[in-house]
């Protein structure tokens, strides 16, 4: 079954240096979805391993398998126009509506 739109909770603004988790949900999809989150349309990077310079600055992680985005501390360049994608391999994937965060 094709994922449907999925739900994405996205606080309008978070202090700096405070824990901010975004979700990401849709239950419609069987095999159950993969979540990928966005960041002012550019997707996020999982955090992988740990010492390379690519992922070095990254401030979150990102569980695609049960949708959270996690900012152990936010700051200001965190601020910016967030949204999620939804997708099992099966029909076309589904995003939600694009939601701003400001830090």
């Amino acid at each position: 079954v094709a994922p449907t739109t999925p739900v994405c909770e996205v606080p309008s603004s978070a202090m700096t240096g405070t824990v901010v988790e975004l979700r990401c949900k849709e239950t419609e999809g069987s095999p159950p979805s993969e979540y990928q989150w966005y960041k002012n349309g550019v997707p996020l990077l999982e955090k992988r391993g740990t010492g390379s310079a690519r992922t070095a600055n990254i401030t979150y992680t990102m569980n695609k398998k049960s949708g959270t985005l996690l900012f152990n501390t936010v700051t200001k360049n965190d601020t910016g126009e967030y949204y999620c994608e939804a997708s099992n391999g099966i029909g076309l994937s589904q995003k939600c509506s694009v939601k701003r965060m400001q830090v």
